[in-house]
């Protein structure tokens, strides 16, 4: 009888670590997905996986960032010379031309419209806010470019 009872317990052992194996196989694969979720406040800055767009010799990178601070990298690849160029051929930027070349109202698909909302697209070389347009800014590639809904 004192077999049957340990055989018994052996059993349910088993069974439970066995369950206990399953359960941490699933939390380590659902671990390693590799999308993250992250909870973002506004103000803060996230980084995301680059995309690629466009096809061509030179490359750059284009960070946009939102008005909540939200941060999305494009890797651009053209055969265009300016910055405005490579942009618009991607279907990145809309905007109007004007005297001062092209204004820019949306940037992947987020408008910033001053006349509207008191919001524009500051543009940015490394870091420094640009004293050229975007599209009479020349491609320098190694140069980061950003693109800033400011007020």
């Amino acid at each position: 009888m004192k077999m049957t009872q340990m055989s018994k317990i052996s059993h349910k052992l088993s069974f439970i670590l066995c369950m206990m194996l399953v359960a941490a196989t699933t939390l380590i694969m659902t671990g390693c997905n590799d999308k993250a979720t992250q909870e973002v406040t506004p103000g803060t800055s996230v980084s995301v996986e680059s995309n690629v767009l466009g096809e061509g010799d030179t490359k750059f990178t284009l960070s946009v960032v939102d008005q909540d601070g939200n941060e999305t990298q494009f890797e651009i690849h053209t055969d265009k010379e300016t910055v405005g160029e490579a942009l618009l051929e991607c279907g990145l930027v809309e905007g109007d031309e004007g005297e001062f070349g092209l204004y820019v109202k949306k940037v992947n698909g987020i408008e910033a419209d001053y006349d509207k909302n008191g919001t524009y697209w500051a543009f940015y070389i490394n870091g420094e806010y640009a004293t050229t347009g975007v599209d009479s800014t020349t491609i320098t590639e190694g140069d980061t470019y950003s693109l800033k809904v400011e007020k």
